[in-house]
């Protein structure tokens, strides 16, 4: 059984009279421990592919499943604490709480999770933040609020705050965008590491240095899945 299975998706939008199909007829297999980078033109899906897989979305048409779970047959409330649990998700503009320093940032998802499951201790909940921190190498700036920090440092702060949860699949929108060349090339370092501790890495780049660095490239064009390689 596959980790992630889109079986036909479509996915439309409408803005105003005009339909937008943002996804056609999308069918593909992602197996547990895969590391797979989505690409394509501006426009082509690429963003919404992720948000339907990460369960930020629901589809039009189509199923999707997540293992024996059927996406479109899930409550608002199952679909946030399976969020929860088993994803973490990284974006290019990072979304720290501006106030909150690097430690507090990455303590939010176990805040969240006690609204789902048994809460952890304050004092467990501090232990774990600071030793993801410290995996992503940020031990000497836990109490550095964002504007304290380097735009590297802020996505090691996302980075750590998605992997607090110890989530099985990790998802990333643009990821290096906001960085420069040095600091993309760390966080996809670290993207290489976590992959290779067996976390399923899903992430959508423009960028093809970066995409090459993936075990597998799905290319998307006007909705639809062109190219599905994976590296020799």
């Amino acid at each position: 059984m596959s980790l992630l299975s889109l079986r036909g998706v479509n996915k439309i939008f409408y803005r105003g009279d005009e339909e937008i199909l943002a996804l056609r007829d999308l069918s593909l297999e992602i197996e547990a421990g895969e590391f797979i980078a989505i690409t394509g033109a501006s426009g082509s899906g690429k963003s919404t592919l992720l948000y339907i897989l990460g369960l930020l979305d629901r589809t039009s048409s189509g199923e999707y499943y997540l293992e024996d779970r059927e996406a479109e047959k899930l409550s608002d409330d199952e679909r946030a604490k399976l969020r929860n649990r088993y994803m973490g998700f990284i974006f290019q503009s990072f979304h720290l709480l501006p106030r909150a320093t690097a430690l507090r940032n990455v303590m939010m998802p176990l805040v969240y999770a006690s609204s789902y499951d048994k809460a952890l201790p304050e004092a467990e909940q501090k232990a774990r933040a600071e030793q993801v921190l410290s995996m992503v190498g940020l031990s000497d700036r836990m109490y550095h609020v964002p504007n304290q920090l380097s735009g590297g440092q802020r996505q090691r702060v996302a980075i750590a705050r998605a992997m607090v949860n110890k989530p099985r699949v990790l998802f990333a929108d643009e990821p290096t965008g906001n960085l420069d060349s040095k600091s993309g090339k760390e966080i996809l370092k670290l993207f290489e590491q976590l992959n290779s501790e067996g976390v399923t890495v899903i992430m959508v780049t423009h960028d093809p240095s970066i995409a090459e660095r993936a075990k597998r490239r799905l290319v998307l064009g006007d909705g639809a899945l062109l190219g599905d390689t994976r590296a020799v």
